[in-house]
């Protein structure tokens, strides 16, 4: 994983070529480890499928639990005249195969998620005035940030079944330049932060069961990986190159655990990248 120390003594690899290598990882995961979503595996933020979701009847339904304490995550917002866009290609690619076994990314709430200010697996407890303060700080970093041209590199599918959207940026503050910034407001923020300092990704769906038998028979194979690299690539095909503009910086306090992936209870403080 890249540190911001190395990344900012500068060097001659580009951020978006950091970005390229990074998904080019990330492609590689469902081959390497296998479909471990079918096995009730883990999911991106080291807790269990069973923990997040159930599936009643056929139809899953999220499994909210109370943060605590409330997570506190600082996100770039991909507004619904993108995400609209991307959510009705997904959903037309892959709900007829999978009869309820997924779980669509609420379309109100595509977001990247940038920087935790506490987070799970490192909780940085904080009271109302220490929220604010840091809300304060956040607010003062979208000052000074310039809205990013985005435009969508690829869409990979992970062992742990998201279906993520990758992107590189076109014009605007870098997502290291912003997570940097962060890092400096939010001084108590845990050390080891969730994701890599380069990457800008968007949760588009999860796969939380196999694709019905009729439709692997109808596509004549019993491949399910295979099966599922299809569907990635047709999917792919259909919004690779869409470009987007990303011009809010969100603080989010998540009360329920990943209440952005789940619309589970949060509360949003919007702010605007001033570019000033």
């Amino acid at each position: 994983m890249l540190t911001w120390d190395k990344l900012a003594s500068g060097s001659a690899i580009t951020n978006g070529e950091l970005r390229s290598k990074l998904y080019d990882k990330m492609e590689r995961d469902l081959d390497e480890n296998g479909a471990a979503f079918l096995k009730q595996g883990e999911t991106s933020q080291s807790l269990s499928l069973s923990d997040i979701f159930t599936l009643k009847d056929g139809s899953v339904t999220p499994v909210l639990k109370a943060a605590n304490p409330p997570v506190r995550a600082n996100v770039l917002y991909l507004s619904t005249a993108y995400s609209v866009h991307i959510s009705e290609a997904v959903k037309h690619i892959f709900n007829p195969y999978f009869d309820k076994a997924i779980w669509f990314q609420n379309s109100s709430l595509y977001h990247f998620s940038m920087f935790h200010a506490s987070h799970h697996i490192a909780p940085v407890p904080a009271n109302e005035d220490e929220i604010e303060a840091e809300a304060t700080a956040v607010h003062a970093v979208a000052d000074v940030l310039c809205p990013l041209k985005i435009v969508l590199d690829r869409v990979v599918l992970t062992s742990t079944g998201v279906l993520l959207g990758c992107w590189q940026v076109i014009s605007g503050t870098d997502p290291i330049a912003i997570r940097a910034k962060l890092r400096t407001a939010l001084p108590n923020a845990p050390q080891k932060q969730l994701y890599d300092a380069a990457i800008l990704h968007t949760s588009f769906a999860r796969l939380l069961g196999h694709p019905t038998a009729s439709s692997m028979e109808m596509h004549k194979t019993s491949d399910e990986v295979q099966f599922f690299h299809d569907l990635v690539a047709r999917l792919n095909n259909k919004i690779r190159g869409f470009e987007a503009v990303v011009s809010e910086l969100w603080y989010v306090e998540e009360y329920d655990v990943l209440a952005l992936a789940l619309d589970g209870r949060m509360k949003v403080r919007r702010f605007q990248l001033g570019c000033q």
